[in-house]
């Protein structure tokens, strides 16, 4: 990737909502070639979407959970396809809680959901649904639970930090 993009890149991590016009100030181009740049990451994929990260305490949320799943084997194809059937039709009926869901490795276990719920009823609502993957050969299921009550943060959800992380990247590659 040129500079431009690792900069493109960084500067909408920090902030999507800039314009094409302040995205080019801020980084010392032209416009227009923020603009062809930025609908170029776009159509190759290296953006996805753009959101912003609200502060999920102050809209009805108390809990984030990470919970890890241990399976006994790894998913053949049927088994990976049952499972993004249950989560396909979990958000198809409506409001739901998970934010992740990937297969992956550590701590013993080989998948994670990373969800945010009201309170603790709402989480074990989320673990009872849960249940529905031991026809999948699940082992076991383990949670690690963070208060968004808790006024103590060490460094709350933001991609800030990783976008000035991004640059140092870039610099590696060449």
């Amino acid at each position: 990737m040129r500079e431009i993009e690792w900069k493109i890149l960084s500067e909408l991590m920090r902030n999507a909502k800039l314009s094409d016009r302040q995205l080019a100030k801020k980084i010392g181009s032209s416009q227009p070639t923020v603009t062809r740049t930025r609908r170029r990451l776009e159509k190759e994929g290296y953006i996805r979407e753009y959101t912003i990260i609200p502060n999920f305490r102050k809209l009805g949320y108390g809990i984030l959970a990470v919970t890890f799943f241990k399976y006994k084997r790894r998913f053949d194809a049927a088994k990976t396809k049952r499972a993004k059937e249950i989560l396909s039709e979990s958000y198809e009926k409506g409001p739901f809680e998970i934010i992740m869901a990937e297969r992956g490795m550590g701590c013993g276990y080989n998948a994670i959901m990373i969800s945010m719920h009201r309170d603790y009823k709402s989480f074990s609502e989320f673990t009872g649904w849960a249940q529905q993957f031991y026809s999948l050969e699940l082992g076991e299921i383990e949670s690690f639970l963070v208060s968004l009550a808790d006024e103590v943060r060490y460094q709350p959800l933001t991609f800030s930090s990783l976008a000035k992380h991004l640059l140092t990247l870039k610099e590696k590659k060449t």
